[in-house]
């Protein structure tokens, strides 16, 4: 600190979103331009077909959209505690503040914001984030956290979730974080088979492959939420803990996967009860008889 002249380090680093990242923008925008070149396409479409079209083409980039997204959010659980604390290293300066932290696959987002913003002379607004990836070591996010003379709440709430801390929250975490990222992978795989099938008009096995995809949703669900079973260290600040619980990527994982499985659910339904009309919903039907008409006139001509 006598480097410093005893004035705490300057922050230079760029600090990083919490919810959104520039992965997931990137994500929902090629979503975004693939629905709108479909519905240019759907414009030429007549009658009842385009709205059936529509239905189809939106329903199935929502369910590939938040597929692939929720594997770079960082909002599947969340938490906050507003607490009184020390501030930094080698000062007595306390202040009131928000601690937040907000779990993803990937690793983890932990924020700091004043009660008001600006105490101490600085503004106390911070986001930062430590990652457990594949490829990534948390250990040494944590060590430049420390280098870069992070505040204390934060590097308090990271050292927990440090590999060597005897908590053990980041084993936890990362393995729960790679086996539900696997299976929304996979999910995606299937989701794309799923729209091979009803693009060749097999409807029965497309109506399968979207009940596999639901249940890919549903297991990466559970893999996630097995961290909860097992007996977690409190974060504690003074007398104020830190509670946990789902954020918006866990409840909109759960939702679609569900969708899932009530759409795959009706069309085995129609398949056997109503074969006609899941032909005129997939717009098969018209197919079908121009290439009767086509075979006709072929014999005819012979």
């Amino acid at each position: 600190m006598a480097f410093y002249d005893g004035i705490h380090p300057f922050y230079p680093q760029e600090r990083m979103p919490f919810v959104f990242n520039i992965d997931s923008i990137i994500v929902i925008i090629v979503f975004l331009v693939f629905a709108l070149a479909f519905l240019l396409i759907v414009l030429g479409i007549r009658g009842k077909a385009r709205i059936f079209w529509t239905f189809r083409i939106l329903i199935s980039l929502f369910v590939g959209a938040v597929t692939v997204a929720v594997n770079f959010t960082a909002d599947w659980e969340v938490g906050l505690v507003n607490a009184r604390t020390t501030y930094k290293s080698f000062s007595n300066s306390v202040v009131d503040a928000d601690i937040g932290i907000h779990v993803g696959l990937k690793g983890i987002n932990i924020t700091l914001k004043g009660n008001p913003v600006h105490q101490i002379n600085e503004t106390i607004n911070y986001n930062e984030q430590f990652l457990w990836s594949f490829g990534q070591d948390f250990n040494e996010y944590y060590e430049e956290g420390l280098k870069s003379g992070l505040p204390n709440p934060i590097l308090y709430v990271a050292e927990k979730f440090s590999q060597h801390n005897p908590c053990g929250l980041n084993a936890q975490y990362r393995l729960s974080g790679h086996y539900a990222e696997a299976c929304m992978w996979v999910a995606f795989c299937s989701w794309i088979i799923c729209n091979i099938l009803f693009s060749m008009s097999v409807f029965i096995y497309g109506a399968y492959m979207i009940l596999v995809t639901a249940s890919f949703f549903i297991f990466s669900l559970i893999s996630f939420a097995t961290v909860r079973n097992v007996p977690l260290c409190n974060i504690m600040f003074g007398s104020d803990s830190m509670t946990t619980h789902y954020g918006g990527s866990f409840w909109l994982t759960l939702a679609t996967g569900l969708l899932c499985f009530v759409i795959g659910v009706v069309l085995i339904i129609l398949n056997y009860c109503a074969p006609d009309k899941l032909k005129i919903f997939f717009n098969s039907e018209g197919e079908e008889e121009d290439s009767e008409i086509y075979e006709n006139n072929y014999t005819n001509h012979v």
